[in-house]
């Protein structure tokens, strides 16, 4: 049933109502600001929880100030890769031992890029597409040009992404790696996963997803489907902060034969020893370096506890529920008035956002922040309508889309 543009107040109530999570909101800091009337940009950045406050309170105090140096004995040293088991555990799909936290999306983009072309000697070719994330596009190019190799590339639909089919077409004997994002960062396409990496093995390359903007948005199964290597940033759904260290899984049969590049003490076989020469460590951390923002990694294990209270199903659900609410309000207010829809209408290939294109758009954006609505804009004329699903509200997309259409009439 189609809901009349008048009643769409009401429906946002009936919904905020009966959601599962109506209370989760709440538990982050910002919900009851009233200058932010909604906060779509949680694929971004997200908001930080209130347990945050008071863990990094404590740790100043406690942990850092009360034990000093004897916290690496205690703590710190293991949090790497304890924080990344919970990651592979609650959100990836993944068992222990094959998921560790630090370094930037970039670095670590690159460690495992690096690791997983030395696993396919002899070959020539590294497989991505043109509507990857920028980073993604640099690094490949800078990697293949520093070791000599061929970039191969896809070109997804605008408004949808790389399929199966486009993989098989691309792969061949030359090819060493894969590397996608499970869901893209402007479009919110979601891949068939298990399809793209059966059509990758069988090629007998390997793929290396980015689950920048997936994780802790959609469903990840990345034992089962297969997957080789995963990277991923934890200050998008996962709320870690700003620059917050990104997640590595590398799967468990590449493990032993696996060598990242950036040798560091930490990542070396018994660290402590400052021997001579590189010995990498047993399993995962191998992929560590240098040492670990340990600060920065706290605020990830907050999100992690809301998120094992409910689980990544209800989350999805949530997820869902709310870019359809929000692809509702967009065709009956702003589709007349020349806007577009540029992400996929289907919600098994949609992930957690929404992106809408108008030629105005980038003006908008910026009037919008001015009256606290705040999406983001990417490029050529799109707004991301980001929805996090345990911090954003049905009301706060009925505001935003409202506040859209209300500066699209006012010009």
């Amino acid at each position: 049933m189609t809901t009349a543009p008048e009643d769409f107040p009401t429906r946002a109530t009936v919904l905020d109502t009966a959601d599962p999570l109506r209370d989760y909101p709440s538990r982050f800091l910002g919900s009851e600001d009233p200058e932010i009337v909604a906060y779509l940009d949680g694929n971004s950045l997200g908001r930080p929880t209130r347990a945050t406050a008071d863990r990094l309170a404590a740790f100043v105090t406690e942990a850092w100030g009360g034990r000093l140096i004897r916290g690496w004995d205690e703590q710190w040293f293991d949090l790497p890769v304890r924080i990344g088991e919970r990651i592979g555990a609650s959100i990836l799909g993944a068992a222990a031992g094959q998921t560790m936290i630090g370094d930037s999306t970039t670095v670590l983009l690159y460690k495992i890029a690096r690791g997983a072309l030395g696993l396919r000697p002899g070959r020539t070719e590294i497989v991505l597409d043109r509507d990857n994330f920028p980073t993604d596009r640099y690094l490949l190019e800078a990697i293949a040009r520093e070791l000599d190799l061929t970039l191969r590339w896809i070109e997804p639909e605008f408004t949808g992404g790389v399929t199966a089919q486009d993989v098989a077409d691309a792969v061949s004997e030359r090819t060493a790696l894969v590397v996608l994002s499970h869901v893209a960062y402007r479009s919110g396409y979601l891949l068939d996963a298990p399809a793209i990496c059966a059509a990758t093995h069988d090629a007998g390359a390997l793929l290396l997803l980015d689950l920048c903007h997936s994780a802790g948005a959609v469903e990840i199964e990345l034992d089962s489907w297969g997957v080789d290597f995963a990277v991923g940033c934890t200050y998008k759904y996962l709320n870690g902060g700003p620059g917050a260290p990104a997640f590595a899984y590398v799967r468990t049969e590449h493990l032993a034969d696996f060598t990242q590049p950036i040798w560091g003490w930490m990542g070396r076989e018994s660290p402590f020893e400052m021997a001579q020469g590189y010995v990498p460590a047993q399993g995962i951390r191998r992929v560590i370096s240098g040492t670990p923002a340990i600060i920065g990694m706290l605020p990830i294990e907050d999100t992690l506890d809301l998120i094992d209270e409910v689980g990544m199903a209800a989350v999805r659900t949530k997820s869902v529920a709310l870019t359809e609410f929000a692809l509702e309000l967009v065709r009956s207010w702003l589709v007349p008035l020349g806007v577009s829809v540029s992400s996929p209408t289907d919600p098994d290939r949609r992930g957690g956002h929404v992106t809408i294109d108008h030629p105005q758009f980038k003006e908008i954006t910026a009037r919008l922040w001015q009256r606290g609505v705040i999406p983001d804009f990417r490029p050529p004329q799109g707004i991301r309508i980001g929805l996090s699903p345990l911090s954003t509200t049905y009301a706060e997309v009925l505001a935003g889309v409202a506040a859209i259409r209300d500066e699209l009439t006012a010009r």
